[in-house]
């Protein structure tokens, strides 16, 4: 089967009409993630379709994956149009007003999109200095919260749950640099596309500081390739367990696993670690402990967990510390509050 960018789209206009048909209840749905951006949406020959079905109600389900072939699938968020009910909101959510602002529309029952779309785009604001500190502050912030729960948080306590909230809080803290000039970082190309980021940013240490929170620095290439079989193992053995994270999907394995041998044999081959450590967490978190002998041993590697951990906890405070100096340079510069004066 060939497929292209243009077949995938096609898949997910048919799958958007076919759910409308049978369901009255959906009001809109739109196309999101790589298939609409510039990116080349296939990593390692696998890619997934982002839609978002938009509900009158509140709907029972907030996302669903659905097996196409082994290499592709649909990744579907269920929203309700209660979401959307204020535009002005919407313009400083880091995440719902990136996803709003520029998707393409497959279906509507009714002139839902336009509205809000308008209203989110008014005046051509969403890119202004205010704006996006805004949405970059409140990310931040996110970071900081997840930074403090872990703050007293011995490294014999820690365990899958407290690496779980650390790499969200690492995740939360690159993508309140990474929004700065742009749109939130894709989940497999997290730490690919971090660098060009924090450059444009005008922060390039900001790039090996996020590489040696994670542990980058600590470990090569080889190893991670070593830890895929583990990883595997974990990832499907989680993914039968009802309540583990929807990442851990079967049909979503090949999509990380060869992204992740994808990443080893390109320019930066350390950019493989996060969707692996990441998803093998999430999975972690939802088995025995005689299940996740090889995470924990990984994770000690990486300094994550063990004697490495309270490091780990404190240098990620001095990070998102120089994430507010600058953002509070570019407030400055703009006229605008800084921390100082919030």
């Amino acid at each position: 089967m060939r497929v292209t960018r243009e077949s995938l789209i096609r898949i997910a206009k048919e799958n958007a009409q076919e759910r409308a048909f049978n369901d009255r209840d959906l009001v809109a749905a739109y196309l999101t993630g790589s298939l609409v951006s510039d990116a080349d949406p296939m990593l390692g020959g696998t890619a997934d379709i982002d839609l978002v079905f938009v509900h009158i109600q509140r709907p029972g389900i907030t996302r669903e994956v659905v097996k196409l072939t082994p290499d592709f699938h649909l990744d579907i968020v269920h929203r309700s149009k209660d979401d959307f009910k204020s535009p002005r909101e919407l313009r400083v959510d880091p995440l719902l007003g990136y996803e709003m602002y520029d998707p393409m529309l497959l279906y509507q029952r009714e002139k839902f999109f336009e509205f809000v779309q308008a209203g989110l785009r008014a005046g051509f604001e969403f890119h202004a200095p205010a704006l996006v500190l805004a949405r970059c502050r409140k990310l931040l912030a996110e970071a900081r919260k997840g930074w403090m729960d872990l703050s007293d948080i011995s490294k014999d306590k820690a365990g899958p749950i407290q690496i779980k909230q650390f790499l969200q809080a690492v995740h939360r803290a690159a993508n309140a640099v990474a929004e700065l000039n742009g749109s939130p970082l894709a989940e497999r190309r997290f730490l690919l596309e971090f660098p060009a980021r924090a450059q444009a940013a005008e922060r390039p240490a900001f790039i090996a500081t996020l590489f040696n929170i994670l542990g980058a620095s600590d470990i090569d290439a080889p190893l991670v390739s070593d830890w895929l079989s583990n990883w595997e193992t974990a990832f499907l053995a989680a993914s039968e367990n009802a309540k583990v994270d929807q990442r851990v999907h079967p049909a979503r394995l090949n999509y990380y696993k060869k992204a992740v041998e994808a990443l080893l044999t390109g320019e930066s081959p350390l950019a493989s670690l996060w969707p692996l450590i990441h998803t093998w967490t999430l999975a972690a978190n939802v088995l025995e402990n005689n299940q996740i002998k090889p995470w924990q041993i990984a994770c000690e590697q990486l300094g994550l967990l063990g004697n490495g951990f309270e490091q780990r906890v404190s240098d990620l405070d001095h990070y998102l510390d120089e994430i507010e100096i600058r953002f509070d340079e570019i407030a400055a510069a703009n006229g605008l509050e800084t921390s100082l004066t919030v």
